[in-house]
């Protein structure tokens, strides 16, 4: 499997972790959207002479306060600075995030979404095939093209738009309108092979296609020593909280047993009461929720959930830096190239 890491702290400084990672052999780098714009350290990554090409991602990049006309315009353009390495990864954020951060609008998150990816890819493909651009939907229309504001057909061809899910619902759309599939990093094996791929099967059936790559993502805790585990456990104890305590979230609690867990974490996270939280996530949990252990047990779990459905793994190291021949051995016990180069 293919590892793509994220490119996480600020834009100054996207180069050198970039090159860094890349030295350590990852084969992605992969933005979040986080305290810093989620496009900024991948076009520094991708115009950098001095960082090794790599394969680069949103992930996500939060599309409802955002016109379609600019995400198809930052994906274009990360494509050609990229050379057609780049894949645009769109997701809906939840409703308090929309409505009090982004001072945007929230309703029907998921046909939103299913309307942004469609709108996305018409206004790309009519830049590369010279079509008209004729696209009217429910929250969006799109019909006014001049050549003016016309790029032409993309050298590298057109880039594809993933979609990040969770729920049946979001998970389905993704399914018939995406390119690709971004499996949400808080879940356990039950819900993906038990929720998520039972998902995927309806919308494409439901689209009438045969298949849609997925993205799975992993929560890791993993070190050369017994001391570095523990010490990236804590992290990922803390981001599992945080994830736990969102309602949205609940239904990964609840097929493991733990849903009353959920209310008891968001009142905590509205008190800002950090080291209770992550005290109510026990060691069980970590395990059933991340990933962890040595590179090479942390691989082989990986694999063991998401050898048989995906290509490559996206994974966070929250809350630590780890070394990178500790990310380029688990890269190479996964079998991607990363820990062929130091």
């Amino acid at each position: 499997m293919k590892l793509d890491v994220q490119l996480d702290g600020r834009p100054d400084e996207a180069a050198q972790r970039a090159r860094t990672l890349t030295d350590a052999g990852v084969d992605g780098l992969f933005t979040f959207e986080g305290p810093h714009d989620v496009f900024l350290p991948l076009i520094v990554a991708a115009g950098s002479p001095d960082v090794p090409p790599a394969d680069l991602m949103t992930n996500v990049a939060i599309a409802i306060p955002r016109s379609p006309m600019n995400l198809a315009n930052m994906a274009y353009d990360l494509q050609l600075l990229s050379k057609g390495r780049f894949r645009l990864g769109l997701g809906s954020q939840i409703k308090p995030h929309i409505e009090k951060r982004y001072g945007s609008t929230w309703s029907r998150p998921a046909a939103r979404m299913r309307e942004t990816v469609l709108a996305v890819k018409a206004i790309l493909n009519s830049w590369q095939d010279g079509t008209r651009l004729d696209f009217r939907g429910e929250f969006t229309r799109h019909t006014l093209m001049p050549a003016t504001f016309v790029p032409g057909p993309n050298p590298y061809g057109v880039p594809p738009v993933l979609l990040g899910a969770l729920g049946p619902v979001m998970t389905r759309t993704a399914a018939e309108v995406a390119d690709g599939l971004l499996v949400m990093p808080f879940h356990s094996h039950r819900h993906f092979r038990e929720r998520t791929l039972p998902a995927v099967a309806e919308g494409l059936e439901l689209a009438g296609r045969e298949r849609i790559d997925l993205y799975p993502q992993a929560i890791v805790a993993t070190g050369g020593s017994p001391g570095e585990i523990e010490s990236a456990t804590f992290g990922v104890k803390a981001l599992l909280a945080f994830y736990g305590s969102t309602p949205a979230y609940k239904p990964v609690l609840d097929i493991e047993g733990w849903g009353d867990l959920q209310p008891e974490l968001n009142a905590l996270s509205k008190t800002g009461d950090i080291m209770t939280m992550v005290g109510l996530i026990d060691d069980a949990m970590v395990r059933t929720l991340a990933v962890v252990g040595t590179p090479a047990e942390c691989a082989a779990e990986i694999k063991s959930r998401f050898g048989d459905v995906a290509e490559r793994v996206c994974a966070y190291f929250p809350g630590s830096t780890h070394p990178p021949e500790t990310i380029a051995a688990l890269g190479a016990e996964l079998g991607s190239s990363a820990g062929s180069t130091t």
